[in-house]
């Protein structure tokens, strides 16, 4: 038996809580905007999020088996990965291109740095940005909604409300982009089922509300400062995808109050700055993966002092 002994400081808290019970939840909880997806874009929604889960799921198994590891594929944690990766894509991505997404999530971004757990940035958000940078055109071609197209031939294309050259056109139009009657990234568009999705999970205590409130709220008040439809920047783009489910991720990102706290803020304020004064019209998945990076120097600054230490030594008799 080749058991390991892991030691580290006390208090020691069990409780029935798996990696796979909180995976699951994450999945019934995306459930919402999955069905949204493939009702406003087609039955080819969902080949897209097949494939991108059968290509985490595959490469996650035959990375395990060739880095002669524990075969983790049960954990669900690549399931959640592919899924969220799909909602990252537009429907007319390439099924190879988003094979291709999944591998990179896998393989490069969390298996090479040892695994769950011990990743640095979030695999799928950093699989999307290798996707942007490697085939820009593809996932900048975006769909209309209620096209129920089965083929990437016959989808009619068009652009989305954080391009520049259509801001403004869905200003008031707060219905629309509620319901996600707009084009964009799959998972991104029904800011209902993804809200519903948050408050399921927040719920079932997988998340706590420091990370998207302070990132949501900091687009807000940045964006109504300077002049922006503060509404519209909430419900467009994938604020919302990124703030409820992938900032709020174990492992990327900080454990205390306080770093919480900053890294929220943080993500807030780089993704209005991206968006308003950078070349790309959305900035999420950029400001999340920069914060994440961040996330050590962060807990340094905010981590809790050991009871005890820090205070006056007392002198003898």
């Amino acid at each position: 038996m080749n058991s390991k002994l892991y030691v580290s400081s006390s208090p020691h808290l069990h409780s029935g809580i798996t990696i796979s019970k909180i995976m699951l939840d994450v999945i019934i909880a995306l459930i919402p905007a999955l069905v949204a997806s493939v009702i406003i874009f087609g039955i080819r929604a969902l080949i897209v999020i097949l494939v991108t889960v059968l290509s985490c799921v595959t490469s996650e198994y035959i990375s395990r088996k060739l880095m002669k590891r524990d075969n983790t594929i049960y954990d669900l944690s690549a399931v959640v990965t592919g899924i969220l990766l799909a909602f990252n894509l537009p429907v007319s991505i390439n099924l190879a291109i988003a094979a291709f997404g999944g591998i990179a999530a896998i393989v490069v971004v969390k298996q090479m740095f040892g695994g769950i757990g011990q990743n640095f940035v979030n695999p799928a958000l950093a699989a999307r940005i290798i996707l942007v940078a490697s085939f820009p055109t593809a996932m900048s071609t975006w769909s209309k909604p209620f096209t129920n197209t089965f083929s990437k031939a016959d989808i009619i294309t068009t652009a989305t409300p954080l391009s520049k050259a259509v801001v403004g056109t869905y200003d008031k139009n707060y219905f629309d982009l509620f319901f996600g009657i707009r084009p964009g990234c799959m998972g991104e568009i029904c800011a209902a089922a993804l809200i519903l999705g948050g408050i399921y999970l927040l719920i079932r205590k997988i998340i706590t509300p420091t990370i998207p409130i302070c990132y949501i709220g900091t687009v807000f008040i940045l964006t109504l400062i300077l002049g922006k439809d503060p509404i519209f920047h909430i419900l467009s783009g994938g604020l919302l995808l990124g703030a409820i489910f992938m900032a709020t991720d174990y492992t990327t990102s900080p454990l205390t109050f306080k770093g919480k706290v900053i890294f929220g803020i943080g993500c807030g304020i780089l993704t209005v700055l991206i968006r308003l004064y950078g070349a790309l019209p959305e900035g999420v998945s950029f400001s999340i993966i920069l914060m994440n990076i961040l996330v050590p120097h962060i807990e340094k600054l905010t981590i809790t002092k050991p009871f005890g230490k820090g205070g006056k030594s007392i002198g003898k008799a």
